[in-house]
């Protein structure tokens, strides 16, 4: 802002000029006071002039008593987790009423590193959503398993400096932290020196291990399960992030430790929220009325939604309809059933009752192809060699990232691989190498999952993104796989036979589409039905995003990864046997 741009805004809101915009006969919504006020709200270049009785403008806008209420702000979400591209993930999520988002693109520079930030940054630059980014401190996540790059200390502070991130993401090696691990200390520090600011990743952590990580500069945590989990945070000053993403339903459980005291800190986000839920059932529209329905008062959900990130997320110039604030804005008919009639950033209308107005314009995806790079890759790599001692089995549990552990017998064939048996729930899961042409496969087994026939296989595997499969044999893992690779990347199901029966083609990275979101939507769905009828799964899974969490070693219990099975709470690879 310049002085003459100054100057205007300061007549805009003194009433000698007249406004670009006005609003005028709505309830405006007081995030600030927690009230409801008359009058107009007049936008110039951009910015909020002023809230006050009889603005002039060059446009008015009749609200006919409609609420006037701030843009919705995600301080915690994965672009990648929609499997779209970023302008393609502004298209489906701003007419939810999103206006920003600050997203962790630590799936993509898990995979690509600094060229994978670089895409993701430039991408979001043709966006009308204010798309920003924290630095991932934690790739690879673990020094248990291969990533297709690495972050440390000297990344962190040149993504800083350039201002390309706004910050630290998840510090998801919570247990390295605690322990004074070097790498993670540098990092930390490399933020600090920036004053950046450090959000958490701490599931199940408490007493003084959760204050050693709070005291190394961790300010909120989104991986909360317990409403004691929330309590424990909020009381040790952390802010807490209510997730309700597409698989991960931790808002409802969580909303018993939300009230009036502690309520300005805690935030609604979305974390992993796939493309179908945002068109089909919202983004944080829908927590909000999660929240009003459980008994919260509108104006405390939308605060959890604008004013509480905005302040967390240090957005000082959003959050809010008051002078000088963004004129991101957004049209809701009825406060208590939040349903987004119009959206505006910047002062520009770009969502008219669900339709959204801008074209997209799109960002060359070349840089990101062709990454899938696996090396001596057949059947014979997914052999076990069982003695008929107890397993140790994954626990893939619905609705959680969250995996729990069991210790069960299964059979065994004569070479000592694993026999699939229909009676049992129980399949083969191998993690395979896809950055670096290791050869690496981690080998395992899941219950809880439910496949019964064919295999599954997907390059979408947190957070290294190695490829994950499991099935009933070695062979339809093999042809899965291979398949994948064959397709650069996505999901592919295929039958008894080996043949391909549903798939979703993810070229950016092996983790986004380049198609329009309807299109991936319609995939996705085909997927999702192979899975459930043809594969025989249970509805209560989600198949793709499910799988996808099972190697995420820095989350419990026991996960996979392409170096084989990981006690997350041990902080150490196991044996797949137990004496």
């Amino acid at each position: 802002m310049n002085r003459e741009s100054l100057a205007h805004l300061i007549d805009v809101a003194a009433g000698r000029k007249p406004a670009d915009l006005v609003f005028t006969n709505g309830r405006i919504v007081d995030v600030y006071t927690g009230t409801i006020d008359q009058g107009d709200v007049a936008i110039t270049n951009g910015k909020v002039a002023g809230v006050s009785q009889h603005y002039e403008g060059q446009k008015v806008v009749d609200l006919h008593g409609q609420y006037l209420v701030p843009g919705l702000i995600d301080a915690h979400i994965h672009v990648e987790s929609s499997y779209l591209s970023p302008e393609e993930f502004s298209r489906i999520f701003v007419p939810c009423g999103t206006t920003t988002v600050v997203a962790d693109p630590h799936e993509i520079v898990n995979v690509a590193g600094q060229k994978g930030l670089d895409y993701m940054v430039n991408a979001a630059k043709l966006a009308p959503m204010d798309i920003r980014y924290m630095m991932p401190p934690c790739v690879p996540s673990t020094k248990f398993e291969h990533a297709g790059a690495t972050v440390g200390p000297q990344e962190i502070k040149t993504a800083l400096a350039a201002g390309k991130v706004d910050g630290l993401a998840e510090l998801m090696n919570y247990v390295g932290v605690i322990n004074n691990d070097p790498q993670m200390l540098d990092e930390i520090l490399a933020a600090k020196e920036y004053d950046a600011r450090i959000d958490g990743h701490a599931p199940q952590l408490s007493g003084k291990g959760l204050n050693a990580y709070i005291a190394a500069g961790a300010n909120n945590d989104h991986e909360c399960s317990t409403v004691k989990e929330v309590e424990q945070r909020l009381q040790r000053g952390m802010y807490v992030l209510l997730r309700q993403g597409t698989t991960e339903h931790n808002l409802e459980t969580l909303l018993p430790a939300v009230n009036e005291q502690n309520a300005r800190r805690c935030l609604l986000c979305g974390d992993d929220v796939q493309a179908k839920t945002a068109l089909t059932i919202g983004h944080l529209d829908s927590d909000i009325r999660i929240c009003i329905e459980h008994g919260l008062s509108p104006i405390t959900a939308i605060r959890m939604a604008t004013l509480n990130p905005a302040e967390y997320c240090r957005l000082h110039d959003r959050g809010g309809i008051a002078p000088g604030k963004r004129a991101d804005l957004l049209v809701v008919d009825d406060l208590r059933q939040f349903h987004v009639e119009q959206v505006y950033i910047a002062g520009e209308q770009v969502a008219d009752h669900g339709h959204y107005l801008p074209t997209v314009k799109r960002y060359p995806i070349d840089s990101l192809t062709s990454s899938m790079h696996v090396k001596n890759f057949d059947e014979k790599s997914l052999q076990l060699h069982l003695t008929g001692k107890p397993v140790r089995v994954i626990q893939a549990l619905s609705g959680q990232v969250l995996t729990g552990e069991k210790v069960i017998h299964v059979a065994h064939e004569r070479n000592g691989d694993f026999h699939y048996d229909p009676h049992q729930d129980v399949t083969k899961l191998a993690v395979v190498e896809r950055h670096h042409e290791t050869g690496n496969v981690g080998l395992g087994l899941v219950t809880g999952y439910g496949l019964k026939h064919g295999a599954i296989a997907i390059s979408i595997g947190h957070d290294s993104h190695n490829v994950m499969t499991t099935g009933v044999s070695n062979h339809v893992m093999a042809a899965a796989v291979k398949s994948l690779i064959k397709q650069d990347g996505g999901v592919v199901e295929v039958d008894d036979d080996g043949q391909v029966v549903g798939r979703l083609p993810l070229p950016i990275g092996g983790l986004m589409s380049d198609a329009p979101a309807e299109t991936v939507v319609q995939q996705l769905a085909t997927v999702d039905a192979v899975a459930h009828t043809q594969l025989g799964m249970p509805k209560s899974i989600d198949p793709v995003m499910t799988l996808s969490f099972l190697p995420l070693a820095v989350i419990p219990k026991l996960k996979i990864t392409d170096e084989g099975l990981f006690d997350v709470a041990a902080f150490k690879p196991v044996p797949l046997e137990v004496d």
